[in-house]
């Protein structure tokens, strides 16, 4: 019997600059914008829906600025995640919402937080892998690296792994959520056309067919003033196990993707494709002891 889910994603464009708003004003805005959305998937049954990367303001770290800081706030006990339990209530919906997390003063992450329908709040991914490169991805000014673990969330309607955005490119916590038990593996998402666009349907796909489960990519639109760094190129979409993209979003529309997922189609793959099985873990340990040797050596000299 199928077991149908349907889940959503949300692509948008921050079309308020810092150059004529104020940054909590940019925020609101944001968060007015996402509101209106949710209720457009709440109207279509979503049952599972997940946000962009730091759905509440622009890709900010197209610069290296502290005035940013003032974005971070609490997780779970912040005003945006408070306000986004109440909505997962009203809908009966499981939201993944991806904010810009203050541990402590000076300890900032880039965390997608996970709320059950009903509204419980379930627990946190903080992102792992943080990038500092071109054209405007200065992250390591903003994020310290994930320690969460590659965490799987036992929601209502299945069961939610999330990689965020640069995480992507990194095959083994890919490999981790699948093991950890994920049946959909969402990956919100803020990157540009002249970098990553000709990866966007190649590594997500591939970790699908690698782990037998299903992924949600979601990237924003648009242009971003006053950085202006590239073209984020939406087509946000889903993937079946098979690595095959069953729904897309277009390119450059604010866009409330959706569809139907059938889980079961994790247990016909698997049993088709026994990569668990035939993989042989006692012999990938190098991947760390190079690490590890490197380092040593780094400290040695």
């Amino acid at each position: 019997m199928p077991r149908l889910v349907r889940c959503g994603l949300i692509q948008a464009h921050c079309e308020w600059s810092p150059e004529k708003y104020s940054i909590r004003d940019i925020s609101k805005k944001m968060l007015e914008k996402h509101e209106k959305l949710i209720e457009q998937a709440a109207k279509k049954k979503t049952q599972v829906l997940c946000l962009q990367e730091l759905f509440n303001g622009p890709y900010f770290c197209a610069e290296q600025q502290s005035r940013w800081y003032e974005l971070t706030e609490g997780v779970p006990d912040g005003p945006t995640i408070e306000r986004m339990r109440k909505l997962a209530k009203k809908h009966e919906m499981v939201l993944i919402v991806p904010v810009y997390e203050r541990e402590m003063t000076g300890v900032f992450y880039n965390t997608a937080a996970v709320i059950d329908a009903g509204g419980k709040y379930l627990g946190k991914y903080r992102k792992h892998h943080i990038p500092h490169c071109h054209p405007g991805f200065w992250e390591k000014f903003y994020f310290t690296p994930g320690n969460t673990g590659y965490l799987v969330f036992p929601t209502k309607f299945a069961r939610v792994g999330v990689y965020i955005c640069y995480d992507r490119h990194f095959p083994e916590g890919a490999r981790i959520l699948g093991l950890n038990g994920a049946e959909i593996v969402f990956n919100p998402s803020a990157t540009v056309a002249g970098l990553s666009e000709y990866l966007w349907e190649l590594e997500q796909p591939s970790h699908a067919v690698a782990n037998g489960y299903f992924v949600g990519a979601i990237n924003r639109v648009g242009r971003e003033a006053p950085w202006n760094i590239g073209e984020f190129y939406g087509k946000s979409y889903f993937c079946n196990p098979r690595g095959k993209i069953v729904a897309q979003a277009s390119r450059n529309e604010d866009e409330v993707l959706i569809a139907d997922l059938d889980l079961e189609e994790i247990d016909q793959v698997r049993s088709t494709w026994q990569f668990y099985r035939d993989r042989r873990p006692e012999s990938y340990g190098e991947i760390s002891r190079t690490l590890a040797a490197a380092r040593a050596a780094d400290a040695a000299n």
